[in-house]
């Protein structure tokens, strides 16, 4: 495993020379904070614990929903909020995919290109559900806009996850879309409705999704003045299939909602001539490969999916809308969720709390606190650095160790 940044450390300049050009603010800002993450050029916070008293100066990480460290607390929460809305109802996934024609479009006009891009599947699928004989009603669906591909390559496509069901909140109706299976019994055929269960079912015919998603962004980048490619193609591609009571989707959602595209256990090695190798699971294999290209090639593949500042990565629609909370209390009333089973996982995320090696929790003193290291030159306690600023802090003398095997850890222990 190497650090990420390790190798936005060694090869930004090779970054900046090759691809300068093209790298958005966005791009360079999220450079700039994910280099300093968790290291010794990073600001620090003073902790105490509240058992043996033991202090410690720890850097504070970015908090980049692009950092392969930062944002596992806040993915948490996402999902337990997702989980506590499930509704009792076969789930499917429909996957919207922007055509390879149209990807520089949206390259070059990320914030516009991205938000229709989400909208018009939402409103392909409100389309559908609102003309469907069983549903006839707005449905409810959790988007999330992914800009990659497995191989990290540019890949704009949006995942719905939809329960087949709607409300009907004028009429107070609640519709579900059950799959029917026919069963022989003797000489008469008769169908019979099967419970929503995991693995099965049929929402939407793919094709028709495609043609009508088609149509309606074609629409929505004219409304937008974005200059069209010359050659858009006629045929698209929409993906729709079961997953079950939903939950096994929202985690795999969630696995890259604000952690990047990448984790760090994935980067594998990084060779004297400046390549990095990567593993991946092949979509087609469904086993792992790996991929190796030069430093700043790598590095420009992940800037690529760092989103504009602003821009949601995930939405909720139709009557999973926290705005929609008539809706929402109404499906409570109905004691929707008393058939629902038991979750994998738990309905409520809570920060772990930070234990000092006693095993008791650790409170911070102070927060932002300089840096150990500036511009390269360690900053000494008795210079006015962190040593300097801690005692001030807390009326006592502090000594300064730096542990080799990790830069960017550093203890703070009180001098009896």
């Amino acid at each position: 495993m190497i650090a990420l940044a390790e190798l936005i450390e060694r090869f930004e300049p090779a970054l900046l020379q090759r691809y300068g050009d093209r790298l958005l603010p966005s791009h360079r800002q999220a450079l700039a904070v994910m280099k300093r993450c968790r290291t010794a050029f990073a600001p620090r916070m003073l902790a105490q614990c509240t058992g043996c008293g033991e202090q410690r100066s720890v850097p504070h990480s970015c908090g980049h929903r692009s950092c392969p460290h930062c944002q596992h607390h806040e993915a948490q929460v996402w999902l337990a909020r997702q989980m506590q809305l499930l509704v009792p109802a076969t789930y499917f996934m429909a996957t919207f995919t922007l055509p390879a024609e149209l990807r520089d479009l949206a390259r070059g006009h990320q914030r516009v290109a991205y938000a229709l891009l989400m909208q018009c599947a939402w409103d392909t699928l409100n389309t559908f559900s609102l003309n469907d004989p069983k549903l006839g009603a707005t449905p409810g669906a959790v988007g999330v806009l992914h800009t990659h591909s497995r191989r990290l390559e540019f890949h704009p496509h949006v995942h719905m996850v939809m329960p087949a069901a709607a409300l009907d909140a004028r009429k107070k109706l609640w519709r579900t879309k059950v799959r029917r299976s026919r069963r022989r019994r003797g000489k008469a055929t008769e169908a019979t409705p099967t419970p929503a269960t995991p693995g099965g079912g049929y929402l939407f015919n793919h094709k028709a999704l495609a043609k009508v998603f088609r149509a309606k962004v074609l629409d929505a980048i004219e409304r937008a003045g974005l200059p069209l490619p010359t050659a858009v193609p006629t045929t698209w591609v929409v993906d729709c299939k079961a997953v079950g009571d939903g939950q096994k989707a929202l985690l795999y959602l969630g696995r890259y909602l604000y952690r990047g595209v990448i984790a760090e256990s994935d980067i594998l090695r990084c060779d004297t001539q400046g390549r990095v190798t990567f593993q991946y699971r092949d979509s087609k294999t469904d086993k792992m490969a790996q991929r190796t290209l030069p430093g700043e090639d790598f590095l420009w593949l992940l800037l690529q999916h760092v989103l504009p500042k602003g821009l949601r990565r995930a939405r909720n629609f139709g009557f999973l809308h926290p705005n929609s909370a008539g809706a929402i209390r109404l499906l409570q009333l109905l004691h929707l969720r008393a058939s629902l089973p038991a979750s994998p996982v738990a309905t409520t995320a809570t920060r772990p709390a930070w234990r000092c090696a006693c095993g008791q929790p650790m409170i911070v003193l102070r927060r932002r606190l300089p840096a150990l290291r500036c511009d390269g030159t360690a900053m000494h306690p008795r210079a006015g650095g962190v040593g300097a600023d801690v005692a001030n802090a807390t009326g006592a003398g502090v000594q300064l160790h730096l542990l080799p095997d990790k830069p960017a850890t550093a203890m703070l222990s009180t001098m009896r």
